[in-house]
C-alpha cells in the first residue's frame, strides 16, 4: 500500500498513515487503502498512527481542489467513500488505539472519533475546521457526536476553535495525554491490557456497545441478557471463569 504502512506482530496490527510530506492528509488513494486495511485486518488490537510530526491534517489540498469542479452527485459519491472509511474503522471488530501527535484537523478528528482508545501527545491539537471553509463536519459528525456528546459538538462544530490535548481529554476525544516521548510506552501499556482480555470478549463488548446505542432501553435489557448468557457458555467464557476460580492465567495470555 503506497499511502499506508501496515505490519502485524504477536496479534497486534500497526497501521500508519504514510503521507508525512502532506501531513498525512486524505486523498482518494489513502481513503481506499485505509478502508481496505480495516475491512481485512485480523488481529487482537490495532494501533492507528501517522508518520512524521502530524497525525492527520484532514483533506489533501489537491483532493479538495478537484472537488470544486465536481457535480453534486460526484461530491455525494466522494463523500460516501469517505464515510465508508470511517465506518470500516468504527466497526472494526478488534480494539483500535489511536496514537495522535501534532494535529488532528477535520477528517483527522474523525479518525480520532472512530478509535476506541486515543492517546494524544501533550502538544496535540484538534479542530473541527470545516466551517472555516464554508463547509460543515458532515461526514464525521455522526461519529464525533457519539464521541464528545451534543454539548461539546454544539460549541466546537460551530466555532472551529483549536482544542488542546487536555480539553480533548475533558470532552472524551482523547483518553490519555502524555509527552511525545512517552507515547509509545503508553500505547504499549494499553496493548498489554487488551492482550490480557479474552479476544472474543473484546469483540463482543465492542459489538454490544454499538448495538445498545441503537435500541430502546427495554430492548437493551434483553440484548444484554442474551449477550452474557451466550458468553458464559462459550469456550472462551468457560475458560476465563475457570482460570479465575483456579487462580491461573487463561489460555489466551
Amino acid at each position: 500500500m503506497s499511502s499506508l504502512l501496515v505490519s502485524q506482530s504477536d496479534g497486534v496490527a500497526h497501521i500508519s498513515l504514510n503521507r508525512p510530506d502532506v501531513r498525512n492528509a486524505f486523498d482518494d488513494m489513502l481513503i481506499t487503502e485505509l478502508t481496505e486495511a480495516f475491512r481485512t485486518v485480523d488481529a487482537r488490537a490495532v494501533v492507528l498512527a501517522g508518520e512524521g510530526k502530524v497525525f492527520c491534517a484532514g483533506g489533501d489540498l489537491n483532493w479538495m481542489r478537484r472537488s470544486i469542479g465536481y457535480t453534486e452527485q460526484q461530491n455525494l459519491d466522494d463523500a460516501r467513500k469517505l464515510a465508508e472509511m470511517f465506518r470500516a474503522i468504527d466497526e472494526c471488530p478488534c480494539a483500535v488505539i489511536g496514537r495522535v501527535q501534532g494535529a488532528a484537523y477535520g477528517g483527522g478528528v474523525g479518525l480520532a472519533s472512530v478509535c476506541d482508545i486515543v492517546v494524544a501527545d501533550t502538544e496535540a491539537r484538534f479542530c473541527f475546521s470545516e466551517v472555516k471553509l464554508g463547509l460543515a463536519p458532515a461526514v464525521i459528525s455522526s461519529f464525533a457526536l457519539r464521541k464528545i456528546g451534543v454539548s461539546a459538538a454544539r460549541r466546537y462544530f460551530l466555532s472551529a476553535e483549536i482544542i488542546d490535548a487536555e480539553t480533548a481529554r475533558g470532552i472524551g476525544l482523547a483518553h490519555e495525554v502524555v509527552p511525545l516521548g512517552q507515547m509509545d510506552a503508553a500505547v504499549s501499556k494499553l496493548v498489554e491490557s487488551l492482550m490480557r482480555a479474552g479476544p472474543q470478549a473484546v469483540r463482543e463488548a465492542k459489538s454490544l456497545m454499538r448495538t445498545l446505542l441503537d435500541v430502546s432501553p427495554k430492548d437493551a435489557l434483553e440484548v444484554s441478557a442474551e449477550a452474557i448468557a451466550r458468553l458464559r457458555v462459550s469456550p472462551e467464557g468457560q475458560e476465563g471463569v475457570s482460570a479465575f476460580l483456579e487462580k491461573r492465567k487463561p489460555s489466551w495470555t
